[in-house]
């Protein structure tokens, strides 16, 4: 990955850190392991309202104003079919997952890693592309005031909901994507936003991760 560290490849970084971690526990899921199944589907269902929100935020508000900036116009064209693309695969892997969460057998997570695999790659591209070709484009924009608008307009719509965001990025985060973190946001926040606002992330998805290692 190249270019410099932004909030957006935080959220990326995360998108790939979870998607990589269902891939790895649903390889190894259990025969019949319902409570397991259970809990792989409650965090994929977390994962896939966050990638929804994030989604909708670029939609709504980015790329608006990206259509607006020089030489953007096709390329934000391309990234709104691409979200209907991802936003497709990811319903499918939900269905998977929502399938094996009741009923846990070893062959309905085996379907649950492919969807997932096969949502993977549709959410590679795209991620890959909007890094590499989108964010060039707003780089020059980010300190301005409409960029800063725009950003107010991204945050999640309550405390408990900025709560399990926090909670959910810093959950096994590189050095990379914490200092930029650091950086950006000051401590004490995000470790009260995380830790107070975003207890039933801790609660209901983190344990899914703990419980695989």
């Amino acid at each position: 990955m190249t270019g410099p560290m932004t909030m957006n490849r935080v959220i990326h970084a995360a998108v790939r850190r979870d998607l990589a971690r269902f891939e790895t526990a649903l390889a190894a899921a259990p025969d019949g392991d319902r409570a397991r199944a259970r809990q792989l589907q409650v965090a994929y269902a977390h994962l896939h309202d966050q990638l929804k929100h994030h989604h909708e935020g670029e939609d709504t508000h980015v790329f608006p104003f990206l259509a607006r900036v020089g030489g953007a116009t096709e390329l934000v064209e391309v990234m709104e079919t691409e979200h209907q693309a991802m936003a497709d695969a990811l319903a499918g892997a939900r269905t998977a997952m929502d399938t094996y969460g009741s009923t846990g057998s070893a062959g309905d997570a085996r379907v649950a890693k492919d969807a997932i695999v096969g949502a993977n790659e549709v959410v590679e591209r795209h991620l890959h592309h909007e890094e590499n070709d989108l964010e060039p484009l707003m780089l020059p924009h980010l300190e301005t005031p409409e960029w800063k608008a725009v950003e107010k307009r991204l945050r999640p719509p309550s405390l408990a909901e900025s709560g399990r965001f926090m909670a959910w990025v810093q959950d096994g985060m590189a050095d990379a994507e914490r200092a930029y973190l650091r950086a950006t946001i000051p401590v004490p926040v995000t470790f009260l936003l995380s830790r107070l606002a975003g207890r039933s992330y801790h609660r209901h998805v983190a344990p899914t991760w703990q419980a695989a290692n």
